[in-house]
């Protein structure tokens, strides 16, 4: 946040939406027709479990996923990441076991450090995690994971869409091992092409019966992070502990943000909302994909997303995508490097760049910046290479 937000800085770093975007007549509109009671009602405590009727209107948007709301249980939280922290709560001790994909949102990173978990990095390609790496790790610990984590629809920072083969041998991995499965959705709806919609199937959607999967979601990225809004889908089993745990973290969470957010769905607000955000992050995808190949020097690979906020880019193995950081905060321009997603913290040879807050005038000029340090850092590596 503290990158993303220095004045005069171009900025790839913020991994949130642009300023300009949220929807501020339409929220305005929203609350100037509530009624007294109403907005009486928005500053008042709610229920531990969400405000009613946001959690009917969040059911049939997950009906239409082919989640199964209607049998499992939705408990509302302050932000997708306060769901994922009750899940750590209730199910992991210090030492305990848990398996992420690497990289990983460091969001969920932070949490799992904070509860002491031992966290287990299993690396992804561009179609999902890597199967047969995964089932190594399985087959070799001495004690059980207590669950797996991911982000499968254009992954925070990797920016890959799991397939549905890659999904498919997932679940077929995890049949009969006992480990949960995290499901973290916050961008599955920022689809570019409605042709990929298909892909962004939710894996609880395909019924597994043998493998137990919370699903997780986000308001932050589909109408603002300032809302502190998010969710998530479980047995009712999972949900009763998981409601005791958040009664005893806030109570409730805003009952003034889930009333907006609940009128701003069953008002018919949120539908054309997403296709104004898609066509918005398309087209500062496709600047930055543009920029991207006209200016880095080769030997410097990405793959191309279908979605979400995040391209991810692989440096030559001499290269130490910290150092470059350095340069390029000095030039006035700033990325994530890619340590911060790896659960050891070591691997330093991927950035990320998030187009999703950048003005679109900016970044070409931010790319033109960051390919003169990488070429600067290429031209040192081969000087030394030449002299060793």
């Amino acid at each position: 946040m503290k990158q993303s937000s220095g004045k005069g800085l171009i900025s790839f770093a913020g991994g949130m939406p642009n300023n300009d975007l949220f929807p501020v007549k339409q929220i305005d509109k929203i609350y100037n027709s509530l009624s007294d009671d109403t907005k009486k009602l928005c500053f008042q405590y709610g229920p531990t479990t969400g405000y009613p009727p946001l959690i009917r209107s969040l059911q049939k948007m997950m009906l239409k996923k082919g989640l199964p709301a209607k049998t499992d249980k939705i408990l509302v939280t302050t932000g997708s990441l306060q769901a994922i922290s009750i899940i750590t709560q209730e199910f992991v001790n210090e030492g305990d076991i848990i398996l992420t994909e690497n990289p990983c949102f460091v969001g969920a990173l932070s949490v799992f450090e904070t509860y002491r978990a031992k966290i287990i990095g299993i690396p992804i390609d561009e179609e999902g995690i890597d199967i047969d790496a995964l089932r190594k790790v399985i087959s070799t610990l001495k004690r059980p994971p207590k669950f797996l984590y991911i982000t499968p629809n254009f992954h925070n920072p990797a920016g890959i869409l799991y397939t549905e083969k890659r999904r498919r041998a997932l679940l077929e991995t995890l049949s009969g091992t006992d480990i949960i499965l995290i499901e973290d959705d916050a961008y599955g709806d920022l689809y570019f092409d409605v042709n990929d919609k298909p892909l962004t199937r939710p894996l609880k959607s395909y019924h597994a019966y043998d493998v137990e999967i919370i699903y997780t979601g986000s308001f932050s990225k589909i109408l603002g992070p300032g809302f502190r809004l998010g969710y998530m889908l479980s047995s009712p089993e999972i949900f009763e502990k998981a409601e005791t745990i958040k009664q005893a973290l806030d109570a409730c969470t805003s009952n003034f943000m889930q009333i907006l957010a609940q009128h701003f769905i069953d008002e018919g607000y949120l539908t054309p909302y997403l296709d104004f955000l898609r066509k918005e992050y398309s087209e500062r995808k496709e600047i930055l994909q543009r920029s991207l190949e006209e200016h880095l020097p080769d030997g410097i690979r990405w793959i191309e997303p279908k979605g979400g906020f995040y391209i991810w880019l692989r440096l030559p193995n001499e290269l130490s995508a910290s150092a470059i950081f350095k340069d390029c905060l000095e030039k006035g321009v700033v990325f994530v490097a890619g340590k911060t997603f790896d659960p050891e913290n070591e691997e330093d040879h991927n950035l990320r760049l998030s187009f999703s807050n950048m003005p679109k005038k900016e970044i070409e000029k931010g790319v033109v910046l960051l390919s003169k340090v990488i070429k600067n850092h290429l031209k040192v590596s081969m000087l030394y290479d030449t002299n060793t």
